[in-house]
């Protein structure tokens, strides 16, 4: 799933393409991504790009002016991408056999398509006046690399919550834009078990962390600035410690790196820098032996 890291390396990348671009193209090719009907979104053709902004794991390329907004908003969900052409192919796009949601074409002949593999459809599109008008965005948390995101403020996100700061992290209205991925590679750097209560946390833990969110997010933003589109996916598998690393050598201890198991996903850890030697029980495993 594509993360803040990723979705801001997207951002950058089509800020140097979009911006004073005329949409000439804005065609839904998967019915079920698109989940605003109000204003239609062939109301794009013809409109300039003045900006692309993300919001947690949204992009948004915000056309039109201030007095005539409107707004592609997109959740790349699972399984989305984005896939960039500098000459859109010709070829028509047939719903229902290809992978291809969206295709928004420029002025310029180039524009993308947002992609979905798989069977099971997440992938969201919004046509809105305003990116607040998207619920998701409506219930962001705080972005953790915006400068209000300090160190008190995250030990009082974690106050009273009797919940796994596993779950915490990829809450997002909680905090934006961290997913399954950042918060395995997250609390590997903290040292911190992913079923560790975020209201047992102590002082010294919290600091901890804070540093570690910080500093993760920052290198893997700093990976993915430059990179095109096609190429920021095996940057980011490159850049994992732990995450989809199940059976490799921790990369600072050299234990093996562990995974649980859950109905759609999965989370990867090192015994040893995280649970004190104790292996997590395999949560399929242990629902068979109820």
């Amino acid at each position: 799933m594509p993360e803040m890291p990723e979705v801001e390396g997207l951002a950058a990348f089509l800020a140097t393409r979009l911006p004073g671009r005329e949409i000439t193209r804005a065609q839904i090719v998967a019915i079920s991504a698109l989940k605003t009907y109000d204003p239609p979104i062939d109301l794009l053709r013809g409109k300039v790009v003045r900006a692309v902004a993300r919001h947690g794991k949204f992009l948004d390329i915000a056309t039109g002016d201030e007095g005539d907004p409107l707004h592609l908003v997109f959740h790349l969900a699972k399984a989305g991408w984005l896939r960039w052409y500098d000459t859109v192919p010709a070829t028509p796009v047939k719903p229902g056999r290809t992978p291809i949601a969206l295709r928004v074409g420029l002025d310029d002949g180039s524009g993308f398509d947002l992609t979905e593999a798989g069977t099971k459809k997440s992938l969201a599109v919004y046509a809105v006046r305003s990116p607040g008008e998207v619920p998701g965005i409506a219930r962001l948390g705080p972005d953790p690399l915006d400068p209000g995101f300090t160190r008190d403020a995250l030990a009082g996100m974690l106050a009273g919550r009797r919940t796994q700061i596993k779950g915490v992290l990829r809450d997002q209205s909680v905090i934006a834009g961290i997913g399954n991925a950042y918060s395995d590679e997250i609390l590997h750097v903290a040292r911190l078990s992913p079923y560790a209560l975020a209201a047992n946390l102590t002082d010294a833990e919290i600091d901890t962390l804070y540093a570690a969110t910080i500093d993760t997010l920052t290198d893997a933003v700093a990976t993915a600035s430059g990179k095109p589109p096609a190429d920021l996916k095996d940057a980011k598998r490159r850049g994992m410690r732990v995450h989809g690393r199940r059976g490799e050598a921790c990369p600072v201890c050299g234990d093996e790196v562990r995974s649980v198991f859950f109905a759609d996903n999965s989370l990867e850890y090192c015994p040893t820098c995280q649970t004190g030697g104790k292996i997590l029980a395999d949560r399929r495993l242990s629902r068979l032996l109820k």
